[in-house]
């Protein structure tokens, strides 16, 4: 199948893909381009997952002052090379980070770097709701679990949806990221100031 050019240049364009993945994606899916964004991103997932692991030792620290001077974020994005910490693509790649974390409020970047304090605040919250209620105790505990759970995915930058396409959750964004660039990416921390707070 012969593909045209244009339809070339346009998934480029979008995706950031080379020009031979792209004629590829598009011959697989036989010239449609929605289909063929899906294919990369498949594709650049997995090659993604072979990069995750491997050592993160340049990269910024990104500021972000939300309009209205009332937010403020510091963030550290690394990366493998200071080659592609310069880039322009990564600065805004970090700055989409910054905005995220202004916008969303996370508590931690992972599941595991969640203070053990915020964990435990939580759960005596949710546990005096649900007996509150008249709830048995087995069945409290099952209630804790479900609203930590969705405390989590609210809450834990990696598994939040991005504020600009919530289909994808900010580690969805980072893995495409470490494929459009080539090296692995990590969010090392942050800090998120709101006036007054």
């Amino acid at each position: 199948m012969k593909v045209d050019l244009e339809l070339i240049k346009e998934l480029r364009a979008r995706t950031g893909a080379g020009v031979l993945d792209c004629k590829n994606a598009l011959i697989e899916t036989e010239g449609d381009i929605e289909k063929a964004i899906e294919v990369l991103r498949k594709k650049g997932i997995a090659r993604a997952a072979k990069k995750i692991g491997r050592q993160t030792n340049d990269g910024v620290i990104m500021a972000y002052i939300h309009p209205g001077n009332r937010i403020g974020v510091l963030v550290e994005v690394n990366c493998e090379t200071d080659f592609v910490a310069r880039t322009e693509d990564f600065q805004k790649f970090a700055r989409e980070i910054a905005i995220q974390i202004a916008a969303m409020s996370p508590v931690a970047v992972s599941r595991d770097s969640v203070p053990e304090e915020v964990l435990e605040k939580e759960k005596e919250i949710y546990r005096e709701q649900a007996m509150s209620m008249g709830k048995p105790e087995h069945i409290v505990e099952k209630i804790v679990q479900s609203k930590l759970e969705n405390f989590l995915k609210e809450k834990v930058l990696l598994e939040q949806p991005y504020f600009r396409d919530n289909k994808k959750t900010i580690e969805e964004f980072v893995k495409e990221n470490i494929a459009k660039f080539g090296e692995n990416i990590t969010i090392k921390r942050f800090v998120r100031f709101e006036l007054g707070e």
